[in-house]
């Protein structure tokens, strides 16, 4: 009796938006026995199979299984939060779960499950999960859903009675309160990671829950589609490579887990762009390792294993080339920091290490909210030359006055760079108004996130305007040239015409950085600036030598012919801004005409083709297209 009033208070909580939802599970209300979430009973002899043929995938396993082996003697997590989160322990709650369930799944080993119960207790004891910042708690219910479900028949009844309850009270029902869901109708990483953790509470607890259960699967059905469109047309993420290893990650563990449970993804992998976002994130990363890292991404890289889900479906292993490189070359220690690392293994579709060939494109493109261009002379070369290139709106999720930037490399160095994000907690608890994006806000005021210190332009000593847009408008994949092309005009409406820039790879050899604008009817003042991490020595007015671990770059400016080239100091005059030392910014400044039109035109040249032919470089409409 009291668990049918439970029940009932459970669904008075549900808003009537969700109540009216389409039913897309229809008349199924049986799901597999336990396991039944990613990896049914008996799927483990696959993984096997796969670890005997590949001595990549041995080591992997191995790597895990020494991790939960560690695990034994340390302490279950306890419930400190750091300012607004708890985040970091729902993602080690997750971490250790995920590692400890897959090693008694493929081991039966029970000091694993004896070891991960105690987790899960200790976790599920805690007063509630953190519903105020909601991620917190959809990590925190995708770690206990995912153990309570693998290690279900290890548990005692008291274990599970106690961990199923903490899954409905400190994970579903506070998804329910308007208070903490506005995530359901969200566009960013939120949604997905939100949607993923409460539909593994829901699967994991179906047969105490049947209704509620499908009442929880139906609204993530209805409510992640809204986040997914942002892959369209083409799979570019708006929010970046580190937001892309997060939000299309778990959007990938509720594919994989709907899958396995229901047959079925409902149409989810179908929607326009994702199985395309792939080969988005496999050209995000240089030769050099490193990553195109624009908007709130940091420059660390690591194994991604929704990659091996994307090329499983697609069949596809090329997508993995970059994958491959950190199966083989990562350090257990650096692999055993992913939380979702058993997921590769789950994933790996039994592919060798052999099969993961280099990619035949060398650019890539996508439209969208944040459009992008990636180029490259070869994916072989580490001493490649490489350009990440960017379009898009500061207004976007997680972006900032970064359009038109670009990222270079050549000979194993990162020449033009971008700082990446600060992190959050150091500058909230210094009580800057981050999350504000209106166009005077203290965000914009941070030294990582506004124009001046990006490798773009600026005009009159302004911000980028944040509600601009600016569009990829011309690509070409011509070897000999390859270029995009993007009309920055809204970015700099106050004061210009026009803004349009292009960026060329020519001849799989140097770069060349075109921008052309047109003033209003006052004069202007245009900077062009350029963030590196070496040596700079002005060698003239229009040439500068940048050098860096005894490589070497020549940044000339061929137009306008009377610039003086100069550094900047990457030192913030503000106290909560993080230090920047070893980089320092390179460009000029130019005054334009009332009513004038101006090309700038900068080649960056790495020492390997500084005796090669320069070819004349032509006006953007005539780039090939």
């Amino acid at each position: 009796m009291k668990i049918i009033l439970n029940l009932f208070t459970v669904l008075l909580l549900i808003p009537s938006v969700v109540r009216a939802q389409v039913d897309h599970i229809g008349a199924q209300a049986t799901l597999p026995d336990h396991p039944r979430i990613l990896l049914l009973k008996g799927e483990e002899d696959a993984i096997k199979r796969t670890i005997g043929a590949d001595k990549a995938w041995a080591k992997l396993h191995g790597i895990i299984l020494a991790e939960c082996d560690a695990l034994m003697e340390v302490p279950p997590i306890e419930r400190i939060q750091i300012g607004r989160r708890l985040l970091g322990k729902s993602r080690e709650g997750l971490r250790r779960l995920f590692f400890l369930s897959y090693g008694w799944r493929m081991t039966r080993q029970e000091n694993y499950l004896r070891r991960a119960e105690k987790e899960l207790l200790a976790i599920s004891a805690f007063s509630d999960w953190n519903p105020s910042h909601f991620l917190d708690v959809g990590e925190m219910t995708m770690a206990v859903a995912l153990g309570y479900d693998w290690l279900y028949d290890g548990l005692p009844e008291s274990s599970r009675t106690a961990i199923k309850t903490a899954i409905l009270k400190k994970g579903i029902e506070p998804s329910l309160d308007p208070k903490y869901n506005s995530w359901l109708r969200t566009t960013n990483n939120w949604n997905q990671v939100c949607n993923a953790g409460m539909v593994y509470g829901a699967l994991a607890i179906f047969e105490d829950q049947p209704e509620l259960g499908k009442k929880i699967v139906n609204r993530a059905l209805e409510s992640v589609v809204i986040s997914m469109a942002e892959y369209s047309p083409d799979g570019a993420y708006p929010e970046g490579y580190s937001y892309w290893g997060y939000g299309t990650s778990f959007n990938v563990m509720l594919i994989s887990a709907l899958e396995k449970a229901f047959g079925k993804d409902f149409g989810l992998s179908a929607q326009p762009g994702f199985l395309k976002t792939a080969g988005y994130m496999e050209n995000m990363t240089g030769p050099s390792g490193l990553p195109f890292n624009y908007s709130d991404a940091g420059s660390g890289v690591g194994l991604e294993p929704a990659m091996f889900w994307f090329a499983a479906r697609q069949k596809d292993p090329s997508l993995l080339w970059v994958e491959r490189s950190h199966l083989l070359n990562d350090e257990a220690q650096q692999l055993i920091k992913n939380r979702l690392l058993p997921a590769t293994m789950l994933w790996s579709a039994g592919v060798s290490t052999a099969a993961m060939k280099e990619p035949k494109a060398l650019m890539w493109t996508g439209g969208g909210k944040t459009p992008v261009a990636m180029m490259r002379s070869s994916w072989t070369d580490p001493a490649a030359v490489y350009v990440g290139f960017k379009g898009g709106s500061p207004s976007a999720s997680h972006a900032h006055m970064d359009v038109g930037s670009f990222i270079m490399e050549a000979d194993e160095v990162r020449w033009a760079m971008d700082f990446g994000m600060q992190d959050y907690e150091s500058l909230e608890s210094k009580k800057v108004d981050l999350w504000n994006k209106n166009q005077n806000s203290q965000r914009w005021q941070v030294f990582r996130y506004n124009n001046f210190v990006h490798n773009t332009l600026t005009i009159n000593n302004a911000m980028q305007v944040v509600n601009g847009q600016a569009p990829i408008t011309a690509v070409s994949k011509t070897p000999a040239f390859m270029n995009a092309v993007t009309d920055m005009t809204e970015l700099y409406a106050e004061s210009v015409q026009k803004a349009v820039r292009g960026i060329a790879l020519v001849d799989k050899s140097y770069v060349v950085v075109r921008d052309e604008l047109e003033n209003k009817a006052a004069p202007t003042t245009v900077r062009w600036t350029m963030l590196t991490p070496t040596d700079v020595k002005i060698l003239g007015n229009n040439k500068a030598e940048l050098t860096k671990d005894g490589k070497k770059l020549v940044l000339e400016v061929r137009e306008p012919a009377n610039v003086v080239l100069k550094t900047w100091t990457t030192e913030s005059p503000n106290e909560y801004d993080a230090p920047n030392p070893g980089t320092v910014r390179v460009g000029f400044e130019i005054p334009v005409a009332a009513s004038a039109k101006t090309a700038l035109t900068v080649l960056l040249i790495p020492q390997k083709a500084e005796k090669l032919g320069k070819k004349a470089v032509e006006p953007l409409a005539k780039w090939p297209k």
